[in-house]
């Protein structure tokens, strides 16, 4: 999804955030992150919607957490582009890294890397996987177009591993580095 906020300079404009409201929540908190960055603001409110000031031409993630208490509900999470000045085409969302978790602990031989992409424009068109024994790894396979990748590990070795979205027209993407443990 691309927003487009209320523009207050060149560089920033006010997003309005809204979602629906629990009978029984007394308060709502609102975390939103860059996903070019990964920094997070979090904000408080006592109403279903509130205004936050966000960096123009940026894709980010929100999410709610509803409040009674000590009662807590975290509400799915949701991803949109915020609107810059004259871009044709956005750069893919950084790809979300569904298997192995960060830190997971798998058995030896071969394991399935699992990822999720997307992008405002629909034109994803390969991402190239980063796969390695160091925390800078290095290419272990380009071009791929599917969001899974079967590969060989050694027991008793930690992995790092990163993904690289591509679209059609050049842009691309880097998800963050994870890493999992081979038992």
């Amino acid at each position: 999804m691309c927003n487009i906020g209320a523009d207050i300079t060149p560089t920033q404009s006010t997003v309005i955030f809204e979602w629906e409201a629990s009978e029984i929540a007394e308060s709502y908190t609102v975390f939103v992150t860059n996903l070019v960055d990964g920094t997070s603001i979090q904000q408080d409110s006592n109403e279903d919607k509130i205004g936050i000031v966000l960096d123009r031409a940026t894709p980010y993630a929100w999410y709610v957490v509803s409040k009674r208490g000590t009662v807590t509900a975290e509400s799915e999470t949701w991803k949109f582009y915020n609107s810059g000045p004259g871009v044709e085409t956005h750069a893919p969302f950084p790809a979300t890294i569904n298997a192995p978790a960060m830190a997971a602990s798998v058995n030896s031989g071969n394991v399935t890397l699992r990822w999720t992409g997307s992008d405002v424009d629909n034109d994803i068109a390969s991402y190239d996987v980063y796969l390695g024994t160091n925390n800078n790894p290095d290419i272990h396979a380009a071009d791929v177009t599917a969001s899974a990748l079967n590969v060989s590990v050694t027991s008793g070795t930690i992995y790092y591993w990163k993904i690289v979205t591509k679209d059609a027209v050049g842009n691309t993407s880097m998800s963050g580095i994870f890493q999992f443990r081979v038992l």
